[in-house]
């Protein structure tokens, strides 16, 4: 595939590494210093873009790709307000569009049993449920995407609970979320389910980016020659 590879931060150099591993051209490269080069004239020739940039700038990369036909991974998060609108002009344009909130095939794995067990949970209503993620000091938002993915899964399969909250806004019905920046860390998220008697937990963490980084590229390989709106559950066969 040749690629567009919008970002060129840490998580931009580890997709390029694992790209041009399994045997893809990165044929374009953007980042803040030359945003204007993605334009319909760059964008030729180009298989899929795969799109890690911060969220002010994310909504206008994709749309660019999208006005010229080309795929797009994304996993830029905090800009999930103009999401549906992102949705609507892949379809204009009969493109193919993938967003997520992490592309490790481990976190997807997590979601996956993080939704299984919040239905079994709902039998159980002497466990409270509860998620920390912690990040390196430079992650723009907060929580991050993929603990709001995990509240999500958690309110989606179990009726005790209707959405999520910061930790210091706890209420009734609520999934608190402790985000916590500190170091060079990738990312560890847990979810946990405490009772009197016992603790039950899920957690994943990351040792560094290139799991984050495969997964993006398996993604991208998945929706080059696809159309239409696709999740990593796609990706993986769930």
């Amino acid at each position: 595939m040749n690629i567009a590879l919008i970002g060129y931060g840490r998580m931009g150099h580890e997709i390029e590494a694992i790209a041009l591993k399994r045997g893809h051209v990165i044929k374009l490269i953007i980042d803040q210093h030359n945003a204007d080069d993605l334009n319909n004239i760059n964008l030729k020739g180009i298989d899929v873009a795969i799109e890690f940039s911060f969220p002010g700038a994310a909504y206008s990369n994709i749309s660019k790709c999208f006005e010229s036909r080309v795929p797009v991974v994304s996993g830029t998060t905090g800009w999930l307000d103009n999401y549906d609108n992102a949705v609507n002009l892949c379809k204009k344009f009969a493109s193919a569009f993938i967003h997520s909130s992490n592309y490790s095939i481990g976190v997807n794995l997590l979601f996956r049993l993080n939704s299984e067990l919040a239905k079994q949970m709902e039998s159980y209503k002497d466990y409270q449920v509860s998620i920390e993620e912690i990040h390196h000091t430079k992650k723009l938002d907060a929580p991050s995407g993929t603990a709001i993915t995990m509240a999500n899964g958690i309110s989606q399969n179990n009726s005790d609970y209707h959405g999520w909250c910061f930790e210091s806004e706890k209420s009734t019905g609520m999934i608190p979320i402790h985000s916590v920046r500190e170091g060079d860390v990738p990312g560890t998220h847990t979810v946990t389910w405490d009772s009197e008697i016992d603790t039950i937990s899920l957690k994943h963490e990351a040792k560094n980016r290139k799991g984050l980084a495969l997964g993006a590229v398996i993604a991208a390989e998945f929706i080059s020659s696809r159309k239409g709106i696709f999740t990593m559950n796609d990706v993986m066969g769930f």
